[in-house]
């Protein structure tokens, strides 16, 4: 093969790949849906988590940052040349895929709305989620909820998605751990106020799960000299 058919044939790899990885998020969302469908099966009764509860609240709150994570993640693992940073996007992707997948069903089993009160009403009787009421006790707006949530802003994913090379690799380094920050406080006010077994135990996953890839993006943020 000459080089003309080379440089062809590179951009058509690098569009196999991403859709592969576009293929694997959708059959794990799909096979997590499926699975807990199967093991919720006639489970609803006394004890369903109701529209107000933790459980419903930190569902569908989960589900919006989880959604960021995976577009963030599947962005550089798109551009990066990093490959130990290209496995842990991959990583964040489809492990998140599975989570959001997961809990969109719980709140279908419990016969649920996807959406429902002001994101992080719910966390209000837990410690983590003190000082989520304005003085005048309304609750927060949704862009006051996500920045508190340590989620991106609409001019930080454009400013993501135009950057290339070691700016690329840094931004989301930093805008990913803010993001895991903002998870974790969500995670114990599950774990302290919950008590859906199934629930309980991805807020413990999730917890644990993202303190140590923080621990793992911080040692990179070294390793590639991000400011």
């Amino acid at each position: 093969m000459n080089r003309s058919e080379n440089m062809h044939a590179a951009p058509a790899r690098g569009r196999r790949r991403w859709w592969n990885v576009i293929l694997v998020l959708l059959a794990i969302g799909v096979l997590a849906f499926a699975m807990g469908r199967f093991s919720t099966f006639g489970s609803q009764g006394a004890g369903t988590p109701g529209a107000d509860s933790p459980e419903a609240g930190f569902s569908r709150d989960m589900q919006v940052h989880h959604a960021q994570a995976i577009e963030m993640a599947m962005e550089i693992y798109r551009k990066t040349a990093d490959d130990e940073l290209r496995i842990l996007a991959y990583d964040i992707a489809t492990g998140q895929a599975g989570q959001r997948g997961e809990m969109y069903d719980w709140l279908v089993q419990w016969g649920l709305s996807q959406s429902g009160s002001p994101m992080m009403k719910w966390m209000d009787a837990s410690p983590a989620g003190s000082g989520h009421d304005m003085s005048d006790g309304a609750a927060m707006t949704e862009e006051e909820a996500r920045i508190e949530m340590g989620m991106a802003s609409a001019d930080e994913i454009t400013a993501l998605q135009d950057a290339t090379g070691q700016q690329a690799d840094c931004l989301f380094l930093g805008l990913l751990i803010r993001h895991h920050e903002g998870a974790i406080p969500m995670a114990e006010a599950l774990i302290q106020l919950g008590s859906d077994s199934r629930a309980l135990t991805v807020a413990e996953n999730i917890k644990n799960g993202q303190t140590a890839e923080i621990d793992a993006m911080k040692l990179m943020q070294a390793r590639i000299d991000c400011e």
